[in-house]
């Protein structure tokens, strides 16, 4: 099961990577894997998170996170929608059928 972290500790260990990033002009890579391993947190996940927020900003091409909820919500509609109107579809044959049989006399 996947480590959920809070907001909180993601925007301090945000704030620890930027900081590591400007006193050592290194890579996001080498910045990830230095303060990761201090937090405890994976460093392909602290990279993660750094590019997700500087999409968020707007610093960095891609989709932002207010807009990966809503594809993720329209998504899922789409689903039910698609479900929903299979047993629409279904329930409409079945009474075509019932309709189409001669009625006993």
């Amino acid at each position: 099961m996947p480590i959920v972290y809070t907001q909180e500790f993601k925007q301090r260990a945000l704030r620890l990577m930027e900081d590591h990033l400007q006193d050592t002009q290194c890579s996001q890579w080498s910045a990830a894997q230095s303060v990761g391993t201090k937090l405890g947190v994976s460093p392909h996940t602290m990279r993660g998170w750094l590019k997700q927020a500087r999409r968020d900003a707007g610093t960095e091409p891609g989709a932002t996170t207010v807009e990966l909820e809503e594809l993720k919500r329209l998504r899922r509609e789409n689903r039910e929608l698609r479900r929903a109107n299979e047993i629409l579809k279904t329930a409409s044959a079945f009474f075509a059928a019932e309709l189409d049989r001669p009625s006993p006399k």
